[in-house]
Formats: C-alpha cells, sequence, structure tokens
C-alpha cells in the first residue's frame, strides 16, 4: 500500500508528521477515509477521533473543531483540540460538560444560550465519541 504525508497540527504543537497508509477523519457530515493519492477534498472536523494507520501501531487522536485538507502533497488536518487517546483526560470533559450545563441555565440572553447550546453540543458528542470507541473511565 502506498503511503502519503499527513500532518495534524493543534494551536498547542506538531501533534503528528509522518507518512502513513490510511487515516480516518471525524468529518462534519461523517466519518472519511484517506488514502495515497485521494482527490483533493476540504472538510470541517467533528468532534471524535481520528486514526492513523501504518507504518507501526495505529494512534487514536481524540480531535475537535477545525479543519481538514486533502491535497496532492497529502493530508493536514489543523485542530482546535489534538490529543492522543492515552493523554485525554476524560474527567475533565465531565466537569466541562456539567459547568457548561450550568452556565445554560444561568444564561441572561439568547445569544449566550445559543452559544452555550453549541458549546454543550460539542462536548455531548465528543464524550460521545470516547464512549462509543470502549474508552470510558
Amino acid at each position: 500500500m502506498d503511503n502519503f504525508h499527513f500532518d495534524l497540527v493543534s494551536p498547542e504543537r506538531l501533534v503528528f508528521s509522518g507518512e502513513v497508509e490510511h487515516v480516518v477523519v471525524p468529518g462534519s457530515e461523517g466519518q472519511f477515509g484517506v488514502l495515497a493519492h485521494h482527490a483533493p477534498f476540504l472538510s470541517m472536523l467533528r468532534p471524535g477521533i481520528l486514526s492513523i494507520l501504518g507504518p507501526g501501531q495505529p494512534r487514536r487522536i481524540v480531535v475537535g473543531g477545525g479543519f481538514a485538507e486533502v491535497a496532492p502533497e497529502g493530508l493536514t488536518v489543523l485542530a482546535e483540540l489534538a490529543v492522543p487517546v492515552e493523554e485525554f483526560d476524560r474527567s475533565q470533559l465531565l466537569q466541562e460538560i456539567k459547568d457548561t450545563e450550568e452556565d445554560l441555565v444561568d444564561a441572561k440572553n439568547d445569544a449566550l444560550r445559543d452559544k452555550l447550546r453549541r458549546r454543550l453540543d460539542q462536548l455531548n458528542r465528543l464524550e460521545l465519541a470516547l464512549g462509543e470507541r470502549g474508552t470510558r473511565a
């Protein structure tokens, strides 16, 4: 199987850069896989698990927010959040969900309520993605 170049970047650091065989990305319209010679493509990310396959051991990365671009040079993912599953603090996510729910109850105007509802939806989607992959704490 042909390899291609993949970069995963978060605001804090370059999370991954190297040659891979296959990457599965949680896109806004559903998961999609990228192999070498994939057609150019651009997608927003949804909260979930990004999987990096070959060479070596598969890697699973928690991602949220951002976008993915497939170009002739390879795949680039710019993510607001990108943390290896084994380093992800699920208890912090659960606390953030609880805090956002409380803030939503106390919100004083529609604009703030809408913003908090979107944030809560993202957090809940991420928690669901983690649970579906057998990573519940």
